[in-house]
């Protein structure tokens, strides 16, 4: 039996369909390998001012290959038929630059996984398909016609009947998996993250950034700027939450949009938009905060499912949590008591959690984040995660 005490030490390919920049999943994934002694290659695309070669400090390579994903694409079926458009492309690339064959090609979500198909082809490997979404009830595509929802499935079963192992990131999204790829139930992975060491103080990067008086509480929002998050409706409870500071730390194609909601009067000088931080840095910001919203909607199956990185984030920092009591987090954050539960569609509500979390005074809070390291701590921190894909990546 192989587990993560047997050091059997791989090449790795990990193929992503975006630049790689933000993401906290493949970034742990990628750099608890690296450190542990594997050859680690996380294939990406270029973006602006992202291109050419670059080593994370944990020792993994990103390459960014092929052409930058162009603004405006649309449906996510026309994102398909772009990828399938390149994947010969990028697969000769990394069939140049990485010779070896690998062991494991791990493509993260849908549009990376008919390139993992093609390197397999050229390299050789076994392919992992990290199926991190409910992709045809996911953003635009579940709001398309059934017929082409339905197209979209067939190409996913397709394709993922072609890897060699399923991994999802929660047990509900497993199960569902199961049935509709006719697969192997999906070996789950959760999005927990390391611990944060308690020790020390709290650190206070938002109130130096903004200069923020050091009393001021924090309610931080951080990950995509795009529909569906709540974002809209955490900037109205703000209007209902006097003396604490909105920050909205991310990226993403309502950035305009959230600048121009942080200037309105009712909630001008308490809404701050700030760019998005590597994941190796996020812990530190996250900490910083007081209370982290995430106010996820249920208008998808996708997100009514989701089990967010910025959940497990919230836990590793010991940060209380006002999130959407939808199926996919509330039963976390009930079993640790990690925070306050809402209806996302109510800015009232997001903005009564977050004062009834703000209200007790600061040495019963800072207990209560103490409180929240130690629950989280085991089943939901990452190296108990890690340690169930490496016995997969040893078989």
């Amino acid at each position: 039996v192989v587990t993560s005490k047997t050091p059997v030490l791989q090449r790795v390919v990990i193929v992503l369909p975006t630049t790689g920049a933000f993401d906290g999943r493949a970034h742990r994934i990628a750099a608890a390998l690296a450190v542990r002694g594997h050859d680690v290659t996380v294939l990406a695309r270029p973006g602006p001012k992202l291109t050419g070669d670059v080593i994370d400090p944990s020792g993994y390579r990103t390459r960014r290959v092929g052409r930058s994903v162009p603004p405006g694409l649309g449906s996510p079926l026309r994102q398909i038929r772009q990828l399938q458009a390149i994947v010969s492309q990028r697969a000769a690339a990394v069939a140049t630059i990485a010779p070896e064959s690998p062991d494991v090609i791990h493509a993260m979500g849908l549009m990376s996984l008919p390139v993992g198909i093609a390197l397999r082809e050229r390299l050789g490997g076994a392919l992992i398909y990290d199926a991190r979404d409910l992709y045809a009830d996911a953003g635009n595509l579940a709001r398309l016609p059934s017929p082409i929802r339905r197209l979209a499935r067939a190409l996913e079963r397709r394709w993922a009947r072609a890897a060699d192992r399923v991994v999802t990131v929660n047990d509900a999204l497993a199960d569902l998996l199961r049935d509709r790829l006719g697969c192997e139930r999906p070996l789950v992975v959760l999005n927990a993250s390391p611990m944060r060491p308690s020790e020390g103080p709290r650190p206070r990067r938002f109130h130096d950034a903004l200069g923020l008086p050091a009393e001021t509480p924090i309610v931080l929002y951080q990950g995509g700027f795009s529909p569906g998050r709540g974002i809209a409706e955490l900037i109205n409870a703000m209007a209902e939450v006097p003396g604490a500071h909105l920050v909205l730390l991310g990226y993403g194609r309502l950035e305009d949009d959230l600048r121009a909601w942080a200037a309105r009067p009712d909630v001008a000088g308490r809404v701050s938009v700030m760019p998005a931080v590597p994941p190796g840095e996020l812990l530190e910001w996250v900490a910083s905060s007081d209370v982290v919203a995430i106010p996820i909607q249920g208008d998808t199956l996708n997100h009514r499912l989701a089990t967010p990185n910025k959940l497990f984030e919230a836990l590793a920092a010991g940060v209380p949590v006002v999130a959407s009591d939808l199926p996919g987090m509330a039963s976390i954050v009930r079993e640790l008591k990690a925070g306050v539960l809402v209806d996302p569609t109510s800015p009232a509500a997001i903005a009564a959690g977050i004062g009834a979390l703000l209200e007790p005074p600061f040495d019963v809070r800072e207990a209560t984040r103490a409180r929240i390291l130690i629950a989280a701590a085991g089943r939901y921190d990452w190296p108990a995660q890690f340690d169930r894909l490496l016995a997969e990546y040893g078989r």
